[in-house]
C-alpha cells in the first residue's frame, strides 16, 4: 500500500501532533505524581493531584496512544520506511506499543487505587505508582522522538534486501572491464 502525498502528509501531522500530546500528557502526569508524592501537610493538594491523574489516564492518554500506535503504523505501512525495514521504526513500533500496553495495565490501575485510597480519607498507597510510570513513560517518549529525528541504525536485514550487483569498470573505450 503507498500512500498520497496528501494522505501521507495529514497522517504525518496528525502522527507528530498524538505524539508531542502524549509526550505532554506525560509530563503533566510525572508534575501531578511529584506533586502527590511530596505534598504533606494539604490532604485536598493530593487528592487534587492524584484526581487530575485519573482524568489525564483515563481520558487523555490511552487515546493519544492509541492514535500515536495507529497512525504509526498506518505510515510505516503506506510509505518506504516500512514497519520492518528500518531498526528506528522497529524500534518505535515496539516502544510504542509496550507503553501502550503499560498504560492499560499499569498506568490506569495504579492511579485508580491511588484516587480510591485518598478519596477515602487515606494516604497515597504507593508513591511508585503515581512516579514510575510517568517518568518510565517520558523518557521512553523523550528517546522516541530523538529517534524519530535523527534515524539512526540503519535497515534491519529485511531492508537490506538482496544487494545489488557492483557495476563494472569502464574502459575508455566504453566497453566494461
Amino acid at each position: 500500500m503507498k500512500l498520497s502525498r496528501p494522505a501521507r502528509r495529514v497522517l504525518v501531522v496528525v502522527h507528530a501532533v498524538a505524539s508531542a500530546g502524549w509526550l505532554g500528557l506525560s509530563l503533566g502526569l510525572l508534575a501531578l505524581g511529584a506533586t502527590a508524592t511530596t505534598t504533606t501537610a494539604s490532604a485536598m493538594t493530593l487528592e487534587a493531584a492524584v484526581r487530575g491523574m485519573k482524568l489525564f489516564a483515563d481520558w487523555l492518554v490511552l487515546p493519544l496512544a492509541l492514535l500515536t500506535l495507529s497512525s504509526g503504523v498506518l505510515l510505516a505501512l503506506g510509505t518506504p520506511w516500512g514497519l520492518a525495514r528500518h531498526r528506528w521504526v522497529y524500534t518505535k513500533f515496539w516502544l510504542t506499543l509496550a507503553t501502550t500496553t503499560a498504560t492499560v495495565f499499569a498506568l490506569r490501575p495504579g492511579v485508580n487505587a491511588a484516587v480510591a485510597a485518598v478519596a477515602a480519607g487515606g494516604p497515597l498507597p504507593d508513591a511508585g505508582d503515581v512516579l514510575f510510570g510517568p517518568a518510565v513513560s517520558l523518557s521512553a517518549y523523550v528517546f522516541m522522538t530523538a529517534v524519530s529525528l535523527l534515524k539512526p541504525w540503519g535497515p534491519t536485514r529485511r531492508g537490506r534486501g538482496p544487494r545489488a550487483r557492483p557495476r563494472r569498470a569502464l574502459t575508455r573505450g566504453g566497453t566494461p572491464t
